[in-house]
């Protein structure tokens, strides 16, 4: 049974005093063994399995609507496909690696040796709750650490049922997850953790980067930034359209690889308009009343959406709403798919992520242009190019950086854990996902042995004799 999760103001020593029993509980087993890792494993996939429903109902509550399919598509599959794949390859990452030892120093053995860190901690978004708590947690057991999980103050019935749920499945001195609101999540990002992975905002992140530091704590950011989707002529812009709209909808767009926006050729861009308007509106319909389609979380972020088409407005940029009404009070707590229109880059919603169903359009005469306009901007955490030119994928693997790189579609990335996930740059730092995850969190020790034959007493000092100069001449040419 984990340790009770203190009211508000929390008391900052209790989260020292939990860091500290999960560190001396890690010292007593510093190296669970597979079977032990496995049983965790386990415990957390059968936890989730029947607790679906009270998992779905939470997020649900949450996000005043969330799509259920939405959650158990994009949270609850990748989190049993995870731990799915932890268990299958979890001896084989454990395996210590055997390395040759260069000649010169023979007779030896050498190898690394995955070691676990300690204790990880986890800051975790409020866009997936459940996928972005679990995702780390999964690499974390699985490299064999003990885990402090912080969950977001915007999803306060999913933060104490999951809470809730990993007291009764977990030993606190194994997973603790905490709840509470901006100055909780400061504490916890200050504490000497062996890792600290947190999944938020570029602006966020710099904050948490500096906290770390204090303690010189290695930290993962898994930030976010305006992933761009390139659409080439080589593919015709209603297929384009077609297949931007549901990544780009997903969760009401508040997902971190959401297409941010999209370089369009010039004279396609009222047919990509229409045909992404008529797509959306096949696929959701009525989005005011249709459950399969998310509210955006809260005010708060509804109105930060609604200022940047207030502000692109202003600047003369064409609003194209996919909804029966043009009056955005007529959607509730929802917000249709709006596509943007003759943008500018002083337009607030071309600054900021925007993590929301709206789409701006930006024209382009010229392909180079869009490489261009990628390269002048900080490195998105993801980019999707549409296009069936084989020329494409050399041109943008070589010439462009992204945390990752997609043709043709987007999103499927993430929930493949045999990729790493991670950005670069403004994006983020390091990676997770599968092995990668487990590398992440463990450190990886070059271990190298010699037995009783000790050849390296023959370049001892002093150097007078032949064979260091001998050893020079053959190893130093």
């Amino acid at each position: 049974m984990s340790a009770q999760v203190p009211s508000e103001p929390i008391d900052t020593q209790w989260l020292s005093d939990t860091l500290s029993r999960q560190r001396k509980a890690f010292l007593n087993q510093p190296y669970p063994d597979a079977a032990e890792r496995r049983r965790r494993l386990l415990s957390l996939k059968h936890v989730l399995q029947t607790n679906q429903d009270a998992l779905c109902d939470a997020i649900d509550r949450d996000f005043n609507g969330r799509a259920r399919m939405e959650t158990l598509s994009a949270e609850f599959l990748p989190s049993i496909m995870g731990i799915t794949d932890a268990m299958k390859h979890l001896k084989g990452w454990m395996r210590a690696q055997r390395k040759l030892a260069p000649l010169v120093f023979q007779p030896a053995a050498a190898k690394v040796f995955p070691q676990p860190l300690g204790v990880i901690g986890i800051i975790v978004p409020w866009n997936y709750p459940l996928y972005l708590a679990v995702g780390p947690l999964i690499a974390a057991l699985a490299a064999g650490n003990h885990a402090m999980i912080k969950m977001s103050e915007f999803t306060p019935a999913f933060g104490a049922l999951f809470a809730d749920l990993m007291k009764q499945t977990f030993d606190p001195s194994v997973v603790t997850v905490v709840n509470g609101e901006v100055e909780v999540a400061q504490a916890f990002s200050s504490l000497p953790f062996d890792h600290l992975l947190f999944t938020g905002s570029t602006s966020v992140g710099r904050h948490i980067m500096r906290a770390a530091s204090e303690h010189l704590t290695p930290v993962t950011l898994e930030l976010g930034g305006k992933s761009p989707a390139v659409i080439d002529r080589s593919m015709p812009v209603r297929e384009a359209a077609d297949r931007l709209v549901y990544p780009k909808c997903l969760n009401a767009g508040q997902t971190c690889v959401a297409p941010d926006y999209v370089l369009c050729p010039e004279d396609s861009v009222d047919a990509f308009v229409q045909h992404f308007i008529n797509e959306a509106r096949r696929q959701f319909g009525d989005v005011a009343e249709n459950p399969d389609y998310s509210a955006i979380i809260n005010k708060r972020q509804r109105d930060r959406l609604v200022g940047y088409l207030d502000d692109a407005r202003d600047k003369g940029a064409s609003i194209h709403i996919a909804g029966d009404s043009d009056n955005l009070d007529d959607y509730g707590d929802k917000l249709p798919p709006i596509l943007v229109t003759n943008v500018k880059a002083s337009m607030t919603l071309m600054q900021d992520e925007i993590f929301g169903p709206i789409l701006p359009v930006m024209a382009y005469r010229h392909f180079d242009e869009t490489l261009a306009y990628i390269n002048a901007h900080p490195r998105p955490l993801a980019l999707y190019v549409y296009g069936y030119e084989k020329q494409l994928r050399a041109t943008f693997e070589q010439k462009t950086h992204s945390g990752a790189l997609l043709f043709n579609e987007a999103l499927i990335h993430v929930a493949m854990d045999s990729l790493p996930f991670g950005g670069v740059g403004a994006s983020g730092m390091g990676q997770y996902h599968g092995r990668y995850g487990f590398n992440t969190f463990s450190k990886l020790k070059p271990v190298v042995s010699k037995q009783r034959l000790n050849s390296l007493k023959l370049i001892y000092p002093p150097y007078k004799g032949w064979l260091m100069t001998a050893i020079l001449k053959l190893f130093g040419r």
